[in-house]
């Protein structure tokens, strides 16, 4: 698995043209290969294409039972430096959104669990296929393997206290806002600037692009967080429309695009994180202790 993975990025290397996207199928394999080979069935791996610096992670990974397992930054392999990587702006926004996050160039390995780094592994040596031009052996098998089982294990905390988690939405509400919604804006076309004409036309006179996106991103975790209140069981983006309260007309149309809609897949990726964290919540005994 990991010799296989090995060749299969020097063969990229080889290429001479090889951009970091290039290398993204041979870690996805990589990563599906390892979950076969511990018995977890069904995984889900999406890479997430981005234009800028901003949005989410390169790849995000379900655990095939509809929960966020956890996200992976990419870098080419070249970058051989990732401690410039890791103080970076983009990773620091990363790592103060996600709570388990790997970094990689494709040889080294960096696991983050909730902003810390808590493991580090090499599993090989990049100079050997950029100047040797041949493919690299194996190190540190075990301990790498031993970060993937640890990536994989991963799972949200489901004893959250208002205030836990008041603190975990608002670290995705900010992402969708700064991240997301503004990026959209800046195309000036779509789904989203369709929203912001609407409530510039009919609600709010003068509503700036940075005041709607603000008021986007805490519509859309209010209207999670009421629709959940309304879900006895089983919570996700897609069922929240059914649960968001009839007589909220604005809100109602939010979330027949939030629920239905061709969301872009970086506005998925974020709305699905904020779903899963409402749905792991027992968000109606925490109301009971604040009211």
């Amino acid at each position: 698995m990991l010799e296989a993975y090995l060749k299969r990025i020097y063969e990229v290397a080889q290429t001479g043209d090889a951009r970091e996207e290039s290398y993204y199928s041979s870690l996805e394999e990589l990563l599906r290969a390892f979950a076969g080979s511990t018995n977890r069935k069904n995984v889900r791996i999406t890479v997430l294409p981005k234009k800028t610096e901003a949005g989410n992670p390169d790849f995000r990974v379900w655990d095939g039972r509809q929960q966020i397992v956890g996200y992976i930054e990419a870098k080419e392999p070249i970058v051989e430096n990732l401690d410039y990587i890791e103080n970076s702006k983009q990773l620091d926004r990363y790592k103060h959104t996600f709570p388990n996050l790997i970094l990689t160039n494709f040889f080294e390995f960096r696991l983050y669990r909730n902003g810390k780094l808590v493991d580090k592994v090499s599993l090989a040596r990049p100079f050997i296929i950029h100047e040797l031009k041949t493919v690299p052996p194996v190190e540190n098998k075990d301990a790498f393997l031993n970060l993937l089982d640890r990536f994989f294990l991963f799972s949200l905390p489901k004893a959250y206290t208002a205030e836990s988690l008041a603190v975990e939405l608002a670290k995705r509400t900010s992402f969708l806002r700064d991240q997301v919604v503004s990026e959209e804006l800046k195309i000036d076309e779509g789904s989203i600037l369709g929203f912001y004409q609407a409530f510039r036309e009919y609600l709010i006179t003068g509503l700036t692009k940075e005041n709607f996106a603000d008021l986007y991103s805490q519509t859309v975790t209010f209207g999670l967080f009421a629709a959940r209140t309304r879900s006895k069981n089983t919570f996700n983006r897609k069922l929240a429309y059914s649960y968001v309260p009839k007589t909220i007309g604005m809100l109602r149309d939010v979330f027949k695009f939030i629920s239905l809609g061709e969301l872009s897949d970086q506005m998925e990726c974020i709305v699905d994180d904020i779903s899963e964290v409402l749905a792991v919540a027992d968000v109606n005994e925490i109301l009971k202790g604040v009211l």
